[in-house]
C-alpha cells in the first residue's frame, strides 16, 4: 500500500510535470520513484482510479491557486 509520504511525492511530481517545471526530469531515474509508479500500476482498478482522481483534483486546485 502506498504511504502518505509516497502519495505526497507522487502528487508533487505530477504537479511539477503538469505546470511544466523540468528541474526534476531525472526523478524517474530514481528507483524508489519507479517502484512507486509500478505499485500504482499494480493497484486494483478502483483504487488506482481513486488515487488518480485525487491527483487530478489536486493538480486542478494547484493551477487555480497559482492564478
Amino acid at each position: 500500500m502506498i504511504t502518505l509520504t509516497a502519495t505526497r511525492k507522487i502528487l508533487a511530481v505530477a504537479i511539477l510535470g503538469y505546470i511544466g517545471e523540468n528541474d526534476n526530469a531525472d526523478l524517474f531515474k530514481d528507483p524508489k520513484m519507479l517502484q512507486r509508479f509500478q505499485d500504482i500500476s499494480n493497484l486494483e482498478d478502483k483504487d488506482k482510479e481513486c488515487l488518480l482522481t485525487t491527483v487530478d483534483h489536486f493538480i486542478k486546485a494547484s493551477k487555480i491557486s497559482a492564478m
